[in-house]
């Protein structure tokens, strides 16, 4: 592999993180020899004071210009944080943009360092956004959420299974009302099995709706107390994006401003065709699903309201009610557009998840340009 970048006398360091322990290997170019040198370092154990003392005895070894990098895992951004602190740059990669060798079925931790230092010195591994810990927080707020939601679906399914295997048919055409709800506790089974099977998946579908509704009040909380609140309104304005939609795109996107341009974030959200050309002939496929599934899956979601007549609804006008006028007018803009669009999509023939999908990373686009433009100035750390 040719270098992407001239040697400097920085030292890369690449560490194999896991629970217990840390391998660590050291890539540096040697001026005198002209050549690239590779040094393993061995292993220490992961903790704050062996940390500690594996910075110092590496600079007082190779010098202060240290450059960390290790892959992204269960283990956090914590490493990360500590050796930022300590005064030394850190960077995270994802392992799937790790090059890998058509062949090599030699794994193991020293090596993984290695090639990690290696990469890293020679510029082909592309860097990943570490949030603040209050986004982070905030962050892990929204999946709890998310999955206590996905456990929800799942247990009103099995109720569902449940009646329907005895059939017991709900003749409403809603769901989970009151009536509802009083319907499937009085329904009455030949074998007690059957009715305790069924008490104890209400109470279980209770006790999660119970805990969402906590956590909704909790999450709101912790928003209103985050330096990125004033964009939760400004996104708010568009149609198809509420509270909760705009609170997890950021939680999971954080700075918009990092991505250069739209189609730079679309890619990021794996809204863009995959391509295969070759030999003069272009081949254009499905989305490619790379990045962010969580926002792809949301917007996706909020696309689907683009396929009625765009209009301005009291609701509408009423979330957008703490939006900025630039927020206000590109949400309009975005609905005249899109909505225009996927009528005319529709009447072209296409299907309407395939035109969902291209809406979908339109408004992605009109989202990239309100956050960036209404990006408050994020607060110092004292």
């Amino acid at each position: 592999m040719e270098s992407k970048s001239t040697p400097t006398g920085r030292v890369h360091i690449g560490l194999d993180v896991h629970k217990e322990s840390i391998a660590i290997a050291v890539y540096r170019f040697l001026f005198a020899e002209q050549t690239w040198q590779t040094v393993d370092v061995g292993e220490v154990r992961n903790t704050p004071a062996s940390i500690r003392k594996m910075v110092a005895a590496l600079q007082e070894q190779f010098g202060a210009d240290l450059h960390f990098v290790y892959e992204a895992g269960a283990c956090g951004f914590a490493l990360l944080r500590r050796l930022r602190d300590m005064g030394c740059t850190c960077d995270l990669v994802a392992p799937t943009s790790i090059p890998k060798r058509p062949g090599d079925r030699v794994k193991t931790d020293r090596r993984d360092a290695r090639e990690l230092a290696k990469l890293h010195a020679l510029g082909y591994l592309d860097h990943l956004f570490v949030p603040d810990t209050h986004q982070e927080a905030i962050r892990e707020l929204v999946r709890v959420r998310m999955d206590l939601k996905a456990s929800l679906r799942s247990t009103r399914l099995r109720i569902g299974h449940l009646l329907l295997r005895r059939e017991r048919y709900w003749r409403q055409k809603t769901k989970w009302t009151k009536a509802h709800r009083r319907w499937i506790l009085d329904q009455k089974f030949e074998h007690p099995g059957d009715q305790i099977s069924l008490h104890k998946l209400m109470e279980w579908m209770a006790s999660l709706e119970h805990h969402l509704h906590d956590i909704e009040r909790d999450l709101a909380r912790e928003v209103d107390n985050w330096w990125l609140a004033p964009l939760v309104d400004s996104l708010r304005a568009l149609r198809g994006v509420d509270r909760l939609t705009a609170i997890v795109l950021l939680a999971e996107i954080g700075d918009f401003r990092r991505f250069p341009k739209a189609g730079a974030f679309m890619a990021y959200l794996g809204l863009t065709p995959s391509e295969y050309s070759s030999g003069g002939r272009r081949r254009t496929g499905s989305i490619t699903k790379t990045g962010n599934g969580t926002v792809r899956r949301i917007l996706t979601e909020s696309a689907w309201t683009y396929r009625f007549a765009a209009r301005e609804t009291r609701h509408l006008q009423r979330k957008a009610e703490n939006a900025s006028d630039y927020a206000k007018d590109r949400a309009w803009q975005a609905q005249k557009r899109l909505c225009g669009r996927y009528q005319q999509l529709i009447q072209s023939g296409k299907d309407s998840k395939t035109v969902v999908t291209a809406i979908g990373r339109e408004l992605a686009g009109y989202i990239w340009d309100i956050a960036c433009h209404d990006m408050p100035e994020q607060p110092t750390v004292a």
